[in-house]
């Protein structure tokens, strides 16, 4: 009997069988609605190896690096900050004590849109949602005993990322350690902040103006800082589906790419500090490929459309966060299992630097404990399961593979789309991304509320009058103490020097001059985020949205 005989008389038994249990009888979709098949591995359906590639080399389909796990584990970043910078500190050196080893920072509100703590649009959600900076004194406090140049540092900030980058540099300077000895990365992606999060400040042009500064900058003095994370994870957390995601986040590289080269920066020069950042949903297999999906097109279009030569150029290096939207609030414990799962397709997808949420994130601020486990979370898939042993142990699975061409192809269209449309920049400011985000996640959470989609604990097998978790309350006197931190501050500072260096600031956001140089001297001076913020909002404008 051949092949294709026996898978059709396969296909006739299962059906049977499945005849039975007509509650899973309908064809299954991924997010990203890719028709999910119940066998894969047809004759017409194979990956030989040299289709694949090798690990580490072009397309880098199977990985970055050709060693991958094998020479090292991924970084393992706890995503942290709450409070005053003090007690971040404390935060932070307990994770580093337990075996994290790198740094993730979460800023609150008032300091994600360049706002000082006593200010009226501050009220209320000083240290909230992270860590309040306010100055260079807040960022001393903040990394107090962390040696800067062993540790690598992730700082979730984007409209006013130059000021956090310079009050890091600041710092370290103040520590004796050596700008060009610092590692780490900014997000500093503005793009999807209009699309999906909100936390801009300037209008789209001055915005690029001071991220293709940054790069510019980091070049010459911060040779080893990532100076961009493209982030796809909150495209997907705001109801983006997979392809959505990998289109949108990639759309976005383009246009930091194109926005960098306009402004005479080489291609190889810059393209190698560039990283992404990517979310790890629900859908297993989906996400594996995803990944592996994004690596490929990364590479073909720096390579082939770009004409990058330096091979690091080509490569997509990222870190994931597992699903913060998929938590939930009832039995909050089952986000252990959701996160591992997660955590699990990261790993398999190839990841170079992961968080993984804690159990309660759905409620609260995570606790000490919930941190704790999120941790160790991480340690155990590295250690005790097998899974980094080899490099991209799923390669050659059909389904992985046909998921991988799938997401690869909507993704293309999408794109596809946008460069008609004038590229990303372009879609942005005709809403066309945030519609296509607003039509999925009206569409998912009508499958939710149905109970087409199944959201354990939640929307099936409930517990009712289930007992609330010990939660992490943020000191309610804290935007108090803030404000007096700062009064303090502008009490003993150099005024003279301080207007003065706002003043050049001025002149340099009307010129065509790199701003972060003056930006550094700003923080040095003890200029507040505020002021400086404030400074470049007169000069640029605020943007308003679509």
């Amino acid at each position: 009997m051949d092949k294709q005989q026996r898978i059709k008389e396969w296909q006739e038994k299962t059906t049977q069988s499945m005849n039975r249990f007509p509650e899973r009888k309908e064809r299954f979709h991924t997010s990203s609605d890719i028709e999910v098949e119940r066998l894969y591995g047809t004759e017409d359906e194979h990956y030989p190896m040299e289709s694949l590639g090798l690990p580490g080399e072009y397309p880098y389909t199977r990985g970055s690096q050709s060693t991958m796990y094998r020479a090292r584990f991924w970084t393992m970043r706890q995503y942290a900050g709450f409070g005053s910078a003090e007690e971040t500190n404390k935060r932070f050196r307990y994770l580093l004590d337990q075996g994290q080893t790198g740094l993730s920072v979460a800023f609150d509100l008032p300091t994600q849109i360049g706002y000082d703590s006593d200010h009226s649009m501050s009220r209320g959600e000083v240290g909230k949602v992270g860590v309040a900076i306010d100055s260079i004194e807040d960022m001393e406090a903040l990394l107090k005993d962390i040696p800067l140049d062993k540790v690598s540092t992730s700082m979730t900030i984007n409209a006013p990322a130059s000021v956090l980058l310079a009050m890091y540099i600041a710092v370290a300077e103040k520590q004796g350690v050596a700008a060009e000895k610092l590692s780490g990365t900014i997000q500093n992606d503005i793009l999807k902040e209009y699309i999906a999060r909100g936390t801009y400040i300037f209008p789209p042009k001055p915005s690029m103006r001071l991220i293709t500064d940054i790069f510019g900058y980091c070049q010459e003095n911060v040779p080893k800082w990532n100076t961009i994370s493209i982030s796809g994870y909150h495209i997907r957390e705001a109801g983006a589906n997979a392809a959505q995601e990998l289109a949108f986040t990639i759309a976005n590289g383009l246009a930091y790419v194109d926005a960098a080269i306009e402004a005479g920066l080489n291609i190889d020069d810059f393209a190698p500090r560039l990283a992404f950042f990517f979310n790890a949903h629900n859908q297993f297999f989906e996400e594996v490929a995803k990944f592996r999906a994004a690596r490929r097109m990364w590479a073909k279009l720096m390579k082939e459309h770009y004409g990058a030569k330096n091979p690091k150029s080509w490569q997509l290096r990222f870190h994931t966060q597992t699903g913060g939207s998929t938590l939930t609030a009832q039995q909050p414990d089952n986000n252990i299992v959701r996160v591992t799962t997660q955590a699990l397709s990261a790993v398999l997808g190839g990841t170079q630097s992961l968080h993984t949420n804690s159990r309660d994130e759905a409620l609260a601020l995570p606790t000490e404990d919930s941190a704790r486990i999120a941790l160790r979370t991480q340690q155990i898939l590295a250690h005790e399961t097998g899974v980094a042993d080899t490099v991209d142990p799923l390669a050659g699975s059909y389904y992985v593979e046909h998921l991988t061409d799938e997401l690869e192809r909507k993704a293309n269209e999408y794109i596809e789309k946008i460069n008609v449309m004038g590229g990303a920049v372009a879609a942005v400011e005709q809403g066309y991304m945030q519609r296509e985000i607003h039509h999925t996640s009206y569409e998912t959470q009508k499958k939710i509320e149905s109970g087409q989609e199944i959201i354990v604990g939640m929307n099936k097998f409930s517990i009712e009058n289930e007992p609330q978790p010990e939660l992490l309350r943020v000191d309610p006197t804290l935007g108090e103490k803030q404000k007096e931190k700062l009064q303090a501050l502008k009490a003993k500072r150099d005024q003279n020097r301080v207007s003065a260096q706002l003043e050049s600031l001025r002149a340099a956001a009307k010129s065509d001059d790199n701003l972060m140089p003056i930006i550094v001297e700003c923080v040095k001076s003890y200029c507040t985020i505020g002021e400086i913020c404030g400074v470049l909002r007169e000069e640029f404008g605020e943007y308003t949205g679509v």
